[in-house]
């Protein structure tokens, strides 16, 4: 299985990205776990471009290769990070997201925190006909930021999150 990771946080060290690298880490042998990396390239839409920006190709080329999509996103404000809705407003209308698998992952430092940006994220993907299977906080705590890989509940909850990739 092929699987497309996107953090929506531009945040050189970012909880959200060291989720990523943990799913690489923690994904089972015949799970393949590429990372889009170029959300800070992505301009802002407009729809009367005539000319899609190269990140937002990439994206494009990188999500037809994938079986599915895991994102892992901060919630700022009580809502989406506005580098990901950007990113996600670029496929309004292409069909890129279609019958395409997702899971959602927030890093927040208590569970409880992470469901506004969730849910925002679970209505934009389902507005572009994807199909979410799970979406969930993951506990980050303050002492286990930075060190996120080596933290055993962490890596139970990533691996618990992609097995939803496998129903």
């Amino acid at each position: 299985m092929k699987l497309l990771a996107l953090s929506g946080s531009l945040q050189a060290r970012s909880s959200n990205s060291a989720l990523l690298e943990v799913a690489v880490a923690v994904a089972p042998a015949d799970v393949h776990i590429s990372t889009f990396g170029d959300l800070a390239a992505v301009p802002a839409f407009n729809p009367d471009t005539d000319a899609t920006p190269d990140a937002v190709d990439a994206f494009r080329a990188q999500i037809a290769a994938a079986d599915g999509l895991l994102i892992a996103t901060p919630e700022y404000a009580h809502g989406l990070p506005g580098a990901l809705k950007n990113l996600l407003d670029w496929m309004v209308g292409t069909g890129d997201l279609y019958e395409k698998r997702v899971v959602i992952v927030s890093g927040a430092p208590a569970e409880a925190r992470g469901r506004y940006a969730r849910e925002d994220l679970e209505r934009t993907l389902h507005a572009q006909g994807a199909h979410v299977l799970a979406s969930t906080t993951i506990a980050v705590p303050s002492a286990a930021r930075g060190a996120e890989s080596g933290d055993p509940a962490i890596r139970e909850a990533v691996a618990a999150a992609l097995l939803a990739f496998r129903t």
